[in-house]
């Protein structure tokens, strides 16, 4: 008689597809509160409905994984790419509320984030970044005329 390995609950898993719930039913009461009536059936509620009716389905598909220990395991994290991307937006935030404006904190973040992906060369990576950010900002804020945050830089244009 061979007896069948005894499968765990991976805690993990049902961590994560009660997270994916709690995001479907907070999309859902989030669209229940738009006010919005559009003359025809599809309006700006669909998206969102279609958005929390996918979450809900990966929770319980993830949920149901989880239960019979079938999700697959996981690799160690390293958290460097992490930290640098996180603290490449962090200093896209700073920047923008000290009015430093988009481009600066634009160009930082994109270094930082292909320093994550690996690349080795930040300084050729910022000045890419800052010909992004300058093509960005010339594309929304003068030809599409938004309001991108300004500073010392989008003052000269």
């Amino acid at each position: 008689m061979t007896s069948s390995p005894q499968r765990r609950i991976d805690v993990a898993g049902l961590v994560i597809a009660i997270i994916l719930l709690v995001l479907a039913g907070v999309v859902w009461w989030d669209m229940s509160k738009l006010q919005i009536l559009s003359p025809y059936d599809l309006g700006p509620k669909v998206m969102p409905v279609i958005v929390s009716i996918g979450l809900a389905v990966l929770a319980i598909g993830n949920g149901i994984s989880a239960f019979r220990g079938d999700l697959p395991e996981r690799e160690s994290l390293d958290w460097t790419p992490i930290v640098l991307i996180l603290g490449g937006l962090a200093i896209l935030i700073v920047l923008i509320a000290f009015g430093w404006g988009f481009m600066i904190g634009t160009a930082i973040l994109f270094a930082a984030t292909s320093t994550a992906f690996g690349r080795r060369a930040f300084f050729v990576d910022l000045l890419i970044g800052a010909g992004l950010a300058l093509f960005v900002y010339l594309l929304l804020g003068k030809l599409l005329t938004l309001s991108l945050p300004a500073g010392p830089l989008e003052n000269l244009f």
